[in-house]
């Protein structure tokens, strides 16, 4: 098929994990935004994705079935992106399972240290529907911190409250995520490259020595065009592409109203040049653009 891009997005998020939209509601806006090709990924879940697919009909935007897996592991922290696995593989579902299971633990956690260390406390009922939700984490707590006058904002509840929490192990460390999401026939993107744990920004070296390891784990692509970077550092992003022949991803990373980000909001300038590194990675879906 070929089709002209009009908006691509290929990182965002649903109720199903810790956006605001429901799988339907960020489907319908999707459409309405004129985004032709497009990936929702929760984390540690692959539910809005099935919704989306029963959804689909022709004329609709291109769907690739993704998920994000946070991961962590004694060199640092990464976000990994999975494209186009078979989300009922053995792999896949043992590693969504796993995700699940540490974030219910870390909500569980997160929840008495607020108790303890600032009686921060909450009425049952919201404990059960918080407790409820697919994928609970971080922002569902904030929100409820707002709703009962803790804290003005939600970035404030998670910066100056949710994360002074820290966790010294329990994680999906990136090779495992990776490992899994090639097992199930999928690709592997690091999500948001340069960004580290917390605020820490990873450059130069660093960065280049982050992305030479996570290859040598079977990493395929990067997030080079993404809502959160500036012209430099998609062009830093782009020459590290092109140098370990990587595939290129765009995404927005919307959340609905837990972010200040609109959908489709990649940092992607639809031309030539940049086309041709959708191009390359479209095209393991079988999805081809005109680079005219």
């Amino acid at each position: 098929m070929i089709d002209g891009l009009k908006k691509i997005d290929l990182h965002m998020h649903t109720t199903v994990s810790d956006g605001t939209d429901t799988p339907e509601e960020i489907f319908r806006k999707i459409k309405s935004a004129g985004i032709s090709v497009f990936s929702i990924t929760d984390h540690d879940a692959v539910k809005a994705g099935n919704i989306i697919r029963n959804c689909l009909s022709e004329g609709d935007p291109f769907f690739i079935q993704g998920a994000e897996f946070s991961c962590r592991d004694e060199k640092g922290k990464y976000h990994i992106l999975g494209y186009g696995f078979d989300p009922e593989h053995t792999e896949i579902q043992n590693l969504i399972n796993r995700g699940h299971s540490l974030r219910m633990k870390k909500v569980a956690q997160r929840l008495e240290f607020l108790k303890t260390d600032f009686g921060i406390d909450f009425p049952p009922e919201e404990i059960t529907r918080l407790l409820a939700l697919d994928n609970p984490g971080k922002p569902h707590i904030a929100n409820l911190m707002v709703k009962y006058g803790y804290a003005e904002t939600l970035s404030a509840a998670i910066k100056d409250y949710i994360d002074r929490k820290k966790f010294k192990s329990e994680y999906i460390e990136p090779e495992q995520a990776i490992k899994s999401i090639t097992a199930g026939g999928g690709v592997a993107v690091l999500a948001h490259p340069f960004y580290g744990s917390g605020d820490e920004l990873i450059l130069g070296i660093d960065f280049e020595q982050r992305i030479k390891r996570l290859i040598e784990l079977g990493i395929r692509g990067i997030e080079a065009f993404y809502s959160g970077f500036s012209t430099k550092l998609c062009r830093d992003a782009l020459a590290i592409a092109d140098k370990y022949g990587l595939y290129v991803t765009a995404g927005s990373d919307y959340h609905g109203t837990n972010k200040l980000v609109r959908l489709g909001e990649t940092g992607f300038d639809n031309t030539q040049e940049n086309r041709k590194y959708l191009k390359q990675f479209l095209k393991i879906f079988n999805y081809e653009i005109d680079l005219m």
